[in-house]
């Protein structure tokens, strides 16, 4: 089973979530009958306008029935199985902020024909402070009069963000188990009641829905393959291979361990969620607590599991409604979640954002209310969830030094790993983001790009001098032929010496080269590197 991925932890990337499936499987549509796809075809300035403000064909939603029929995703063993009659009741919060109201009353149209009356407590919808004016009283009069009590609304007076909008929404719940989902999302046959069976069976579990697609510009539907959900340092989450042992068991219709969530979906047991202390209110719009709420579930004693038997279709919007520089939130929001929860690892995060660990030039806020949570709850150290819940990760624990290097010749030029398909290093503008990240290891690698997190990303690759040319390669650091030529000696404001040749890592002037610079080894001359960030380091 192959794996796809977005692994960009700095601000070339600006959604936190834009994780790919690990396989896709197309479903049978769900567009309705006749000419409903022809009108994919209009070429209408309506259906632009809508594309931009929704990240979604608003106008094709529009068209399509709200209690349109899905397909049946679950794995042919759930649908056999037989759940309690005393199952608690659900409270499902959607948060939205200028959502198109198709999709949003698709949503509470779904929820409602899919989850049995018994067990159906409320749906509350909270509103992040909507611009549009058909969220307002259009949406009011259409819940009341369709959903009389069902349907609550709670308005904020300010933007709040997504995080802050979802503790709104647990506040207001009052069912013994809460589910929060996007406002754009449908709901699986038999979707409830699994999810609810996992929680009554033990009140400490989180419990995911398994996430299909509703294709953006089309509504078809598309089945995503069984997956775990991880991240890689920068905390940007992304699907994962299941763990081996669910791989091995051979049930596909079996939960699957996951160490953390992608975030657009997930039930638990309303007070188990205030006593773990819900999501992280200093954490500013969106992005990374989805990944901290995984790391603090498990290590303080709790679990997280995606139910292939339970399954919610989602729209992946090609734009997010909030702020739209969220790599910063995202970035601010992982360096609080590494500074309470990773111990020592959390030099991963900074070295993965490219970004030294003293002055970052991030404020996180203050942290002091999240560290007493974690002392009062005993939980468990980052080592021992890297261990047992999240092995697949790599760590770095043998670096010296990371950060942008500049040579004393081109100040304002960088080490960069250049095209990614490409096995050579060059100069660049320096421009902090991940292709210029250079590691320097205890063993004397000195390794280009982003980090390989996980074991189903590629790793950085290292930089070589092979000895038969001038030209220093870049090379994954396991096909290297001869292991001494990938060693370097490098001291800061000094030489990059090769220790297998005694080459020096230089820059020389050259017309043909970009930006007139070509790197070389070559006999030393005195030129001197410099390198941003320095770790200490020491035992984890």
């Amino acid at each position: 089973m192959g794996v796809s991925h977005f692994d960009k932890p700095k601000s070339d990337v600006k959604q936190p979530c834009l994780a790919k499936p690990i396989g896709l499987v197309e479903g049978p549509g769900g567009l309705g009958q006749g000419g409903m796809a022809a009108t994919l075809q209009e070429d209408s300035r309506e259906t632009e306008s809508k594309y931009e403000e929704y990240g979604y064909n608003a106008q094709l939603s529009d068209r399509i029935s709200l209690d349109r029929t899905i397909p049946d995703y679950r794995p042919k063993k759930c649908r056999q199985v037989t759940h309690a009659a005393d199952l608690p009741q659900i409270s499902v919060v959607f948060i939205f902020v200028n959502e198109a109201l198709s999709v949003i009353l698709r949503s509470v149209h779904s929820v409602v024909n899919r989850t049995p009356s018994r067990l159906l407590k409320e749906v509350i919808l909270v509103d992040d402070n909507s611009d549009s004016v058909e969220l307002k009283a259009s949406l009011d009069q259409y819940v009341n009069r369709r959903y009389p009590g069902l349907v609550k609304i709670v308005r904020n007076n300010r933007r709040e963000g997504l995080i802050r909008a979802r503790l709104q929404g647990w506040k207001v719940a009052t069912a013994p188990v809460v589910g929060f989902f996007d406002a754009h999302v449908e709901f699986g046959t038999g979707w409830a009641e699994p999810v609810l069976s996992r929680i009554q069976e033990d009140r400490r579990r989180i419990v995911l829905p398994a996430i299909d697609n509703i294709k953006y510009d089309t509504f078809e539907l598309q089945q995503y393959a069984s997956a775990a959900h991880g991240y890689n340092w920068g905390l940007w989450c992304m699907y994962i291979i299941p763990p081996q042992d669910w791989l091995d068991r051979g049930d596909e219709a079996a939960p699957i361990r996951t160490p953390a969530m992608i975030g657009c979906s997930f039930v638990v047991d309303r007070e188990y969620f205030g006593d773990i202390g819900l999501l992280d209110p200093g954490m500013e719009v969106y992005g990374g607590e989805n990944i901290e709420l995984g790391m603090r579930v498990w290590q303080c004693g709790g679990s997280m599991e995606v139910l292939p038997c339970s399954r919610v279709a989602h729209i992946e919007r090609t734009k997010k409604p909030y702020n739209n520089d969220i790599d910063y939130y995202a970035k601010r929001n992982a360096l609080r979640a590494a500074e309470v929860w990773m111990d020592s690892f959390k030099s991963h995060v900074y070295m993965a954002w490219n970004i030294p660990m003293t002055n970052p030039g991030v404020d996180f806020g203050d942290v002091s209310e999240r560290l007493a949570l974690r002392q009062r709850l005993k939980c468990r150290s980052f080592k021992w969830y890297l261990e047992n819940v999240y092995p697949e990760m790599r760590t770095y624990n043998d670096t010296l030094t990371y950060g942008e290097v500049r040579n004393s010749k081109a100040s304002g030029y960088c080490l960069d790993q250049g095209a990614e398909d490409d096995d050579r290093a060059i100069l660049y503008p320096c421009h902090g983001m991940s292709s210029q990240l250079v590691r320097y290891s205890t063993d004397g690698l000195l390794q280009l790009g982003p980090l390989g997190s996980t074991a189903f990303l590629p790793d950085s690759k290292c930089l070589v001098d092979e000895g038969r040319t001038r030209a220093p390669a870049l090379k994954k650091c396991e096909d290297v032929a001869r292991p001494a030529q990938r060693l370097w000696d490098f001291t800061q404001s000094g030489p990059i010496v090769s220790r297998d040749t005694g080459r020096c890592l230089e820059v020389e002037m050259s017309k043909d080269a970009n930006f007139g610079l070509r790197l070389v080894v070559q006999r030393c001359s005195g030129q001197k590197w410099t390198i941003r960030n320095w770790i200490k380091h020491g035992r984890h």
